[in-house]
């Protein structure tokens, strides 16, 4: 009988439990936006924080009530974005991705040190240390900071300088925020030309301290044919939006501060069967590379041309491809 009660009693108080819930659910129901929930499986999952949003579901609440665009997710591919605008019934314009860019080619063999470091290794804990072991006070100091703090393996440590892969950058920009020299920047994902360097000392400073620092002498700024780059405060600042990668400035580039591949530098190559030749192309370019009469077929002359891709913008039947 003891037993018999036992149960009895755990019984009851299972099914007062069970009442008790179904009706605190129903008083303290909250009502679920379904496209919340769709815009939630729409976005990445990545969880970042890059938005400015605590993580996905922070972002989709946001993009839900007005308060967050459809491309405010930076890690976001083209057509998750797409998606996230049928869900909201909206056209989404989409800028070009950015990913973060270690502004620094300073590696241990190639930048001088002030002494050895030897303790936490930690570029904070380096920096509190007489301003860090390097003597470019602008300089990567190696320790893995950035490394430590990425969550999607997107940094390694070569030879004392932080190389991120933009493959594997979701644009969260944590690695910008630990970086105790702020020599962490945002570059568009299909620039290869950059200037990998922040040092603003004048030119001899400069290479007393790293054989490959940026020396203010504006040989890239007196030979770029677009405007695109200028020297202010003894350091090449590159304008992405006039930059057209045809990468005269690394080529000039006397300290090979100016990344960019030369090797697999593109060339202008014409379409014989589409070239109507119109001289649109020849008078466009910036060098002379194209030659051709009117009216006839013209030809890019390799040797001279830099892979600008002007020629191949301004061309009205298509008829230059960059290879």
């Amino acid at each position: 009988m003891v037993i018999l009660y036992a149960i009895l009693v755990l019984g009851g108080l299972g099914l007062l439990s069970a009442v008790m819930l179904a009706v605190a659910s129903k008083v303290f129901y909250v009502p679920v936006d379904q496209k919340v929930i769709d815009l939630r499986k729409a976005l990445p999952g990545a969880n970042c924080g890059a938005c400015g949003f605590p993580g996905c579901d922070g972002m989709a609440n946001a993009i839900a009530n007005g308060t967050a665009p459809v491309t405010g997710c930076p890690v976001c591919s083209s057509e998750a974005v797409e998606e996230l605008s049928e869900i909201m019934g909206v056209t989404a314009e989409l800028g070009e991705k950015k990913v973060a860019h270690v502004m620094c080619k300073g590696c241990d063999s190639l930048a001088t040190k002030k002494y050895d470091y030897s303790g936490y290794k930690d570029c904070k804990a380096a920096a509190a240390v007489a301003g860090g072991n390097k003597s470019c006070d602008r300089g990567c100091l190696g320790f893995g900071t950035c490394f430590e703090v990425c969550e999607f393996d997107a940094i390694t440590m070569v030879d004392g300088v932080a190389v991120i892969d933009k493959e594997k950058c979701t644009s969260c920009g944590k690695c910008i925020g630990v970086c105790p020299r702020a020599i962490i920047s945002m570059v568009p994902y299909n620039q290869d030309v950059i200037v990998e360097c922040e040092n603003r000392d004048f030119g001899k400073a400069v290479k007393d301290v790293c054989k490959v620092g940026c020396i203010g002498c504006k040989i890239c700024e007196k030979n770029c044919p677009f405007d695109a780059i200028h020297v202010e405060n003894n350091i090449a600042k590159i304008d992405y939006e006039k930059c057209t990668q045809c990468m005269i400035c690394t080529e000039k580039c006397p300290t090979k501060a100016i990344s960019g591949d030369l090797v697999n530098r593109k060339k202008a190559v014409i379409i014989d069967d589409k070239c109507i030749g119109c001289t649109i192309c020849a008078k466009k370019c910036p060098v002379d590379a194209i030659e051709g009469e009117l009216k006839g077929v013209h030809k890019v002359i390799e040797d001279k041309c830099i892979g600008c891709g002007v020629c191949a913008s301004k061309c009205p039947k298509k008829a230059i491809e960059m290879k």
